[in-house]
């Protein structure tokens, strides 16, 4: 794991370097939700509302087409109500309320839809999403409620997971981007053997701003 953080970091340096790659942040609300089945019967949910920071770059790749990595913490989490009883988070349990921070790393392709400095754009692919801890409250089926930390390990919830995303926004000539993401989780976070099935799905506004970006200057001046 240590080799695969070092290789990510050194890759980005490395397009940091470049005089065409630009250098952003971003930051904004989301409402979390989960795909959360038992025997493959899905249990009712609610959102939960958290937010996402980070990294990104855009880096040239084909005409209107960029790789545009990005590395960002996200704060997920979801309030689900059982009509089956598994575990986790405990088989006398009726529902459960989770709050969880996780450290996300796309690797998105972004599309300009126009040719100008000022532009909307898409993105879509993958990212590899590491739940870093979390807390969970749930209420017994026989009474009283059992609030802790969330348990990461083999045979508990998973410490990764993996996800599609998806966004939509806009770029102006001066850097700053405005974007709606869809995160579409495609594995579950539990590890349990027989347990339920448990898939991110979040939906968020971020703002954000390239802090290389050069000023585009137009000439105006007649030429002799």
């Amino acid at each position: 794991m240590k080799r695969f953080y070092l290789s990510v970091f050194t890759l980005l340096f490395a397009f940091m370097a470049s005089s065409q790659v630009q250098f952003g942040i971003f930051a904004g609300p989301q409402a979390t939700a989960t795909r959360y089945t038992i025997l493959n019967e899905k249990q009712k949910n609610d959102f939960k509302y958290g937010f996402q920071a980070g990294l990104n770059l855009k880096v040239p790749f084909d005409g209107n087409l960029y790789f545009a990595p990005a590395a960002f913490y996200s704060m997920k989490g979801y309030k689900v109500t059982f009509t089956q009883y598994l575990f986790p988070p405990d088989v006398n349990a009726k529902d459960n309320n989770t709050t969880i921070h996780t450290f996300e790393l796309a690797a998105l392709l972004q599309y300009d839809l126009g040719n100008g400095p000022s532009t909307f754009f898409i993105k879509a692919g993958p990212s590899l999403d590491f739940q870093l801890f979390g807390k969970e409250k749930f209420n017994l089926m026989n009474g009283g409620s059992v609030s802790r930390n969330m348990k990461f390990s083999y045979g508990d919830y998973g410490h990764y997971s993996a996800n599609m995303l998806a966004q939509v926004g806009y770029e102006t000539s001066s850097g700053f981007m405005l974007f709606a993401q869809y995160t579409h989780g495609m594995a579950s976070l539990n590890n349990a053997d027989g347990g339920p099935k448990i898939r991110h799905r979040a939906y968020g506004i971020s703002i954000g701003k390239y802090l290389n970006r050069k000023k585009i200057v137009l000439d105006t001046k007649n030429r002799e």
